[in-house]
């Protein structure tokens, strides 16, 4: 029987991001055969994944990072909030993030494939399934580029946003602000023009039935309808969404007066927490 040193098992956890013993393990099954030992280990994160695929990933890491006019936000769940804090699961999730940005992944099924190490990232999260012995899942992806990009990440990593502006140069702090708000204040789109028919269409039905129910004169229930829309438009849409640092402002002045005809173009928000 080959024998195992220190040496090679810190080669093959490098290669797999498996435990020490984990990496021991394998290496004595397999007699010192690498490419055998990395498929035990691969083959452990796929039973304990198939074993564990009815099981609920409420937990995890979501991450944002903005470079050179582009932005990403990736989510990395597990089932316990001891495992998604572990520094070895951040540093996958921070790698994969990293891949995603520099590939600029066209969406979550890209992402999966991209190669790490000797696999793909989807192998990799397996892999890890494996180590951890809970359900894991790449579950979050989403990106804007603009003129300006920001990213903001909560404290915790439950939360993350990223935002684009239409004009370069734009001071840091303005950036993170807005980035702030949308994880504060939730908003469902840029502006009106962009909130989904159907949230807009079910919104309008659930106005026009409240009129109704109050006793409000069919004749004038299309108007009230329309008054109450307008309110939902302020709660939803970002632009005119009051801003959280100065109430007497909406974030379109606010931006408007940071630099004339400064605006947003997009922004994503991700959260495991239950809102």
């Amino acid at each position: 029987m080959a024998q195992v040193t220190m040496a090679d098992i810190t080669k093959l956890r490098k290669m797999t991001g498996a435990g020490m013993m984990d990496c021991k393990n394998a290496l004595t099954e397999a007699e010192g055969d690498f490419d055998k030992a990395v498929e035990i280990i691969r083959k452990k994160g796929q039973a304990v994944a198939a074993k564990r695929s009815d099981r609920e990933a409420a937990e995890g890491c979501v991450l944002a990072k903005s470079e050179n006019g582009y932005a990403a936000i990736i989510a990395l769940k597990c089932e316990t909030d001891f495992v998604a804090k572990n520094a070895d699961f951040v540093a996958l999730t921070t790698e994969i993030l990293d891949l995603a940005m520099a590939n600029k992944a066209a969406d979550i099924e890209a992402v999966k494939a991209l190669p790490l190490g000797n696999a793909t990232i989807n192998d990799a999260v397996v892999d890890r399934s494996g180590i951890t012995g809970e359900k894991m899942e790449l579950d979050g992806y989403a990106f804007v580029a603009g003129e300006t990009t920001v990213a903001y990440i909560h404290p915790g990593n439950k939360l993350a946003t990223i935002v684009a502006l239409n004009q370069a140069g734009i001071d840091a702090q303005v950036a993170r602000d807005i980035a702030m708000q949308v994880a504060a204040m939730s908003p469902i789109a840029v502006d009106r023009a962009s909130v989904p028919a159907e949230v807009l269409e079910k919104e309008k039905a659930i106005a026009a039935d409240k009129a109704r129910e109050e006793g409000k004169p069919e004749n004038m229930i299309e108007r009230i309808a329309e008054g109450r829309i307008g309110k939902f438009y302020k709660e939803v849409c970002l632009l005119e969404q009051e801003f959280v640092k100065d109430p007497k402002v909406t974030i379109a002045q606010y931006l408007d007066n940071t630099s004339k005809g400064l605006t947003v173009t997009a922004f994503k928000r991700f959260t495991l927490n239950v809102e």
